[in-house]
């Protein structure tokens, strides 16, 4: 085992290598809006959530989307369009040849680095096989394009409605097609109307991460609150992360817990109590006043109160 081989590259740092990956979601979940600003950050070289990002050119195939619908997603999310971010709005399928197209594609464009398909189920074969084999059979010519030109081939897709305690086993299809691909992210909200989500990512070449995002509302562009793997200390639990969505909105908070733990079960999707509630803010106390979110407790003829405000957190002047 002395051959020298090279090492594995990425596209962004220890997240996006070079292979065949698939992102999946729910519907009008964020997917779109993610791939388009991952786009953005290779062709400009820029950090992408404090990772170290290799700069190249992209194709994003988006098969769902018109030229309007793009341009204007680019002009919500940047005002400085980088060169090099390409676009079709078209393609025939994996048996009609989309792979001699991509192929073709980057003969054209050798400094393309990142293919982007949205969504993979549009370039699939019309088949009511849904086995293991066939899904499994039918990403090997993706597979092989993707290390053929040394790029990461990401396709998008949907989840399975089942439900399933791995985020990972959600992806619609058999697991065939999770063990076709060389990396697996999965970007999923707890309630739809939330602007908080979190990306679980598994793979070959990666380490398992479960990074928690929130959606900030002018740019759409998902910021990273928490990494798993480079901060797993400050991975907070969804009831913290429903609290600084609930205190976000309403800056001001100044009742019982009990009036608290209410309005947080309803911003969450589920009951949380008022003791576990508490315990909670307390145990992750510094984390939220890093996200700008500060309370202090007292009690009055017996009952137990709560002040909670929103203060936007200050940038960090650097030296």
């Amino acid at each position: 085992m002395d051959k020298r081989l090279p090492e594995t590259k990425f596209c962004v740092e220890t997240l996006f290598p070079q292979g065949l990956c698939i992102l999946g979601g729910s519907p009008k979940v964020g997917k779109s809006w993610l791939v388009i600003d991952l786009c953005i950050h290779i062709a400009k070289g820029e950090l992408m959530w404090g990772l170290p990002v290799t700069q190249g050119e992209t194709l994003y195939l988006c098969l769902e989307d018109s030229e309007r619908r793009i341009q204007e997603r680019l002009n919500t999310i940047t005002d400085d369009v980088p060169p090099g971010l390409y676009f079709a709005t078209g393609s025939t399928s994996i048996e009609s040849g989309v792979c001699d197209w991509i192929r073709k594609f980057k003969y054209e464009h050798p400094a393309v680095t990142f293919v982007a398909i949205d969504t993979f189920q549009l370039i699939r074969t019309p088949t009511g096989d849904v086995s293991y084999g066939n899904d499994y059979t039918e990403l090997q010519p993706l597979r092989a394009l993707a290390e053929e030109l040394k790029i990461c081939l990401l396709l998008v897709h949907h989840l399975r409605k089942m439900g399933d305690k791995d985020p990972i086993n959600k992806l619609s299809g058999s697991t065939g097609i999770a063990g076709a691909v060389d990396a697996i992210y999965v970007l999923e909200k707890n309630e739809r109307i939330e602007n908080s989500a979190t990306l679980y990512a598994s793979g070959r070449d990666i380490r398992d991460r479960k990074m928690k995002l929130e959606m900030e509302p002018v740019t759409c562009t998902w910021q990273l609150l928490s990494d798993s793997l480079t901060m797993p200390e400050t991975v907070m639990p969804d009831e913290m992360v429903a609290l600084g969505t609930l205190m976000k909105a309403t800056l001001l908070f100044n009742g019982s817990n009990t009036d608290l733990a209410s309005a947080l079960s309803a911003t969450l999707g589920r009951e949380i109590t008022a003791k576990g509630m508490k315990q909670m803010m307390n145990r992750w106390r510094f984390q939220m006043e890093a996200l700008g979110v500060y309370f202090e407790s007292r009690r009055s003829n017996g009952q137990k109160y709560i002040r909670v405000k929103y203060v936007s957190p200050q940038p960090t002047e650097s030296a």
